[in-house]
């Protein structure tokens, strides 16, 4: 358990990563406070966005739709691997999940219970990073996103001092969501892994 880094102090974690980030509008005060508390943080989830298109994706993960307002996450990473962060603080990205999961991911266990109830907020503790893929699993992830995938979950991993089993996916956390589809999340676990060595 951690209170939240500052917006600066993400920005120079990701960027000392080696990540090229682009800062969207006014992304350091857009978030969702007023619904809530943003911490204790506990780690990071990956989703995928369902849509195509960098700008756009962008776009709608600043600015949510009807129904759930923006922001969706913390960061977008698109295809040529550019982290665009969108907001900061409270973000609509991980909803209700499972407390059973919350308490794996605090402990950094091995293995996950399976993700059936939907009874914890989960947009309290995670920081939340929306990666462009249509999510059918036939979308490629291009190289240069799944290395910024583990370089931004890397990075908040390695400024909080948590292994790569406080990463987990939204398919992890909140029964029937599929997200991300097309690779694994133990793949990318063992990516942080070894980057985090």
């Amino acid at each position: 358990m951690a209170p939240p880094m500052s917006a600066s102090a993400f920005l120079r974690a990701l960027k000392a990563e080696g990540l090229t980030v682009v800062e969207v509008g006014d992304w350091r005060d857009h978030n969702r406070n007023h619904k809530g508390p943003w911490g204790p943080v506990n780690g990071v989830m990956i989703h995928h966005t369902v849509t195509k298109g960098s700008k756009a994706t962008v776009d709608i993960c600043r600015k949510g739709y009807s129904g759930l307002p923006g922001p969706l996450c913390h960061g977008v990473i698109t295809k040529d691997g550019r982290v665009h962060l969108v907001g900061y603080g409270r973000a609509n990205h991980a909803g209700l999940g499972d407390d059973d999961v919350l308490r794996a991911v605090i402990a950094e266990k091995k293995t996950f219970p399976p993700d059936n109830e939907a009874n914890t907020d989960g947009n309290r503790h995670f920081y939340g990073f929306e990666c462009e893929n249509l999510g059918d699993g036939k979308d490629p992830w291009p190289a240069a996103q799944l290395e910024a995938i583990e370089k931004a979950a890397a990075a908040v991993c390695r400024y909080h001092g948590w292994n790569e089993q406080s990463v987990i996916g939204h398919l992890e956390w909140q029964p029937g969501k599929v997200d991300p589809r097309g690779f694994t999340m133990a793949s990318m676990r063992k990516r942080i892994r070894d980057r985090l060595k």
